[in-house]
């Protein structure tokens, strides 16, 4: 199963640009990628993908943190889809801040969920 989420804003272009740099490249242009942030409120997009099926897609007003992925995506959707494939499972996601929490951890080795290093 491969799992991801996505961001989106209510709210429109702050019009500020956040410029983000390699360290070491501080005025390297061909290093520069210009990126948007919206502040506010936002909607947070996601669903599993699997051979054959997909999750259900989840829609939440607030913002991933470790917990909410355990408790929201991980107990309620991706749980689940382990228990029906069986011991095959194999499950993917990025490496993300709240992905990584020792919590999110926790959860799939109590699961015993296999994380695709």
């Amino acid at each position: 199963m491969f799992s991801d989420e996505s961001r989106f804003s209510l709210q429109s272009d702050s019009r500020r640009t956040v410029i983000w740099r390699a360290p070491g490249t501080r005025y390297h242009q061909e290093y520069t990628i210009e990126r948007h942030r919206y502040g506010g409120a936002g909607w947070l997009v996601w669903k599993g993908v699997n051979l054959g099926s997909t999750t259900d897609l989840n829609v939440q007003s607030v913002t991933m943190a470790g917990h909410i992925y355990r408790d929201v995506i991980l107990e309620q959707h991706v749980r689940l889809f382990r228990g029906a494939i069986g011991a095959e499972f194999l499950f993917m996601d990025d490496n993300a801040r709240p992905h990584r929490a020792k919590i999110v951890d926790e959860c799939l080795q109590s699961e015993d969920i296999t994380r695709m290093d």
